[in-house]
């Protein structure tokens, strides 16, 4: 067994626990994933409401864990289900808003105390966050679950309701579709 079942394993026991009441067993959910669902919110949402969505995502989970079933898809797909759903019902809250500014307070993802790594880090996020926000709404998905986040192609297709195969052809069209618009933003990598 790979480590990618043991830990999908590990998670479902966690939910099963969890659906029965189990705080503890939330806790470990919460510390799995809190992460990458706050990176999946802050590349798709401004500054201070990041923290509140993230929080709210897991609110949202603690009260309907009980109806999360595994045998119609995995518990990550529901859980960035959940994520999706609430970006979405901010943006139509604040549809009248105009998001032209992206904020600059960006997490340091990186832990080292290196100032001038930690400086191009920043840099190199705020500039993704820019070329993300150019980019289709489907390729931005896509990019964030594969590249942010590091969930596999089978998670990717699931959570999204495509094939793998249809997924692979817009991962590479989602990758040219960023590459354009960092090239148009004068950077080459």
């Amino acid at each position: 067994m790979d480590q990618s079942q043991n830990q999908n394993l590990e998670i479902e026991k966690f939910v099963h626990l969890a659906q029965k009441g189990d705080q503890e067993a939330f806790a470990k959910i919460y510390d799995i994933f809190v992460d990458q669902i706050y990176r999946y919110v802050y590349y798709r949402v401004q500054g201070a409401d990041v923290e509140d969505i993230v929080e709210t995502v897991f609110l949202k989970v603690w009260e309907n864990i009980r109806q999360y079933k595994p045998q119609k898809k995995s518990f990550s797909a529901w859980l960035f289900r959940i994520a999706h759903n609430l970006v979405v019902d901010h943006y139509r809250a604040y549809k009248d808003k105009i998001f032209d500014e992206l904020s600059s307070d960006l997490p340091d993802q990186s832990r080292q105390h290196n100032p001038i790594r930690s400086a191009q880090s920043s840099f190199d996020n705020l500039v993704l966050k820019k070329a993300l926000v150019k980019v289709k709404k489907q390729y931005r998905e896509i990019i964030l679950h594969k590249f942010i986040n590091e969930l596999s192609n089978s998670e990717i297709a699931e959570i999204l309701g495509k094939s793998e195969g249809s997924l692979r052809i817009l991962q590479f069209r989602a990758l040219k579709a960023l590459r354009k618009e960092l090239e148009e933003m004068g950077i080459n990598y």
